[in-house]
């Protein structure tokens, strides 16, 4: 789902994952799987993705998921759609994803709350530096930490998003 050299994961960043490290070594989360889906260019079909996406993860009864995408702009309708699902499914979800100069997105959900936008240019654009704004450990952490409160506070009976 990139759209430009910034965004782009090269297959380094694939096999360094640092979503799957990090999930990998953390004894207090229990990787269940990966899910990866694209962005069809149908609007039918952009939603039914969405929700198949989160009736695959409700299905697999998580405690929470996190939803990671490499694109941005019109694609944020999509992340959303997903995130939406997820959430309205009573899932807490936390995510990763890059907004820019933006900060926000071109579409809202009440889940959104725990997306950490991972935008590492200055001037917030996507530049021609390869992979400048990928996510990274620190990013991955931040994310991390939001999933397991929202975990912990639908634990409690409380809002978690």
């Amino acid at each position: 789902m990139g759209v430009g050299p910034s965004t782009k994961e090269t297959s380094l960043h694939h096999f360094r994952d640092p979503l799957i490290k990090l999930l990998g070594e953390d004894p207090g989360i229990d990787l269940m799987g990966v899910l990866v889906f694209g962005s069809p260019e149908g609007n039918e079909e952009k939603i039914r993705c969405s929700r198949t996406a989160a009736v695959v993860a409700e299905c697999c009864r998580p405690d929470g998921v996190i939803v990671e995408t490499d694109g941005w702009g019109n694609l944020d309708v999509d992340y959303v759609n997903c995130v939406n699902e997820i959430g309205e499914r009573g899932i807490p979800v936390a995510g990763l994803n890059w907004s820019g100069t933006a900060g926000t997105f071109v579409v809202e959900s009440p889940f959104l709350a725990n997306v950490v936008d991972f935008n590492k240019n200055p001037e917030g654009i996507e530049s021609n530096i390869v992979g400048e704004n990928n996510y990274t450990e620190d990013d991955v952490r931040e994310c991390i930490k939001r999933l397991k409160i929202a975990m912990l506070k639908k634990e409690r009976g409380q809002k978690w998003y």
